[in-house]
């Protein structure tokens, strides 16, 4: 079940993967990165596939169809190591697999298409589902648990800096209203909330009116900004001399993570683009999904 990735092109690029050696893919998904690495990377070579949630690691470890005969020879033991776990253990996860000392990390953040399509997790106003949106169903916390619990003042701040919702206030008030009278449990209504709450005149809007605060919860539940800030370390110490790290980041505040953390590390890596790498027309027309994406890229210092 492969799935479109973004930026492969610019990705193998960067990375010029090579027979023999190893890479780590700490957001596998579907494989659609890793497949094409691993392509290169034999014989010999191995790519670690890191998937947090486990509906998505199941469905690769049943269905997994490597796209070339060649690979579904070396997608066993030696070529293809699949961990369900997440990227914020990347380090012991790399010990364990003997993954120590490696020549690229990706890190393609956020979540797939398929998690807004298929998932039933409640991470699409789109369809009627369950505010669940946890990638890691072993964690308490989910969007219900936020919605009807968290306090006014805690949910304009993750409305307002994971969403960069401009009605955040509003959207706020009119939850911790609504929630007196009876719990909000689906997608659909906490979809008409914010509409009830923000002036009609955003309710056609190009971004649909709901998008911000979604994107805002499913930041808040999977922890996903801190998981950003904890795994860079743990990529820059398990890359080898001259080892390469690139993230994709469909976030501003992923993205100025990545940014001031390669700067900060300026005397560890060299900075490999100066500015985002972001998506040509083409791969926008063929996958929406890519407009907002920004890659960076670093290569530790050969010493």
């Amino acid at each position: 079940m492969l799935h479109t990735p973004v930026l492969l092109k610019e990705i193998l690029e960067y990375f010029n993967p090579k027979p023999g050696q190893k890479f780590v893919d700490c957001t596998f998904g579907f494989g659609g990165h890793s497949f094409a690495i691993l392509e290169k990377v034999l014989p010999g070579g191995s790519v670690l596939g890191i998937e947090i949630d486990k509906d998505v690691f199941d469905q690769n470890e049943i269905g997994i169809d490597p796209p070339s005969p060649r690979l579904r020879r070396a997608s066993g033991k030696t070529g293809l190591v699949l961990i369900n776990d997440s990227y914020v253990n990347l380090k012991k996860i790399a010990d364990k697999n003997g993954f120590k000392k490696v020549d690229g990390i990706l890190l393609d953040l956020g979540v797939s298409s398929w998690h807004f399509d298929k998932s039933e997790k409640g991470f699409s106003f789109k369809d009627e589902e369950p505010l669940d949106m946890r990638l890691d169903c072993n964690t308490e916390k989910s969007a219900q648990d936020i919605i009807n619990n968290w306090n006014y003042e805690d949910l304009v701040k993750i409305f307002s800096e994971y969403g960069e919702e401009r009605f955040s206030k509003r959207i706020a008030k009119a939850i911790t209203e609504y929630r007196k009278e009876k719990a909000i449990k689906t997608t659909a209504d906490l979809t008409n909330i914010i509409k009830n709450a923000i002036p009609s005149k955003f309710h056609h809007s190009k971004i649909h009116f709901a998008t911000r605060v979604f994107q805002a919860l499913r930041i808040a539940v999977n922890d996903e900004l801190k998981n950003v800030e904890k795994v860079l370390p743990q990529a820059l110490e398990i890359l080898k001399p001259g080892g390469i790290i690139a993230v994709i980041s469909f976030h501003s505040g992923e993205d100025r993570i990545v940014k001031h953390y390669f700067k900060n590390q300026k005397d560890e890596i060299e900075i490999l683009t100066k500015k985002p790498i972001t998506s040509g027309d083409e791969e926008i027309k063929n996958n929406s999904r890519a407009r907002s994406a920004k890659l960076r890229v670093a290569r530790t210092n050969k010493h």
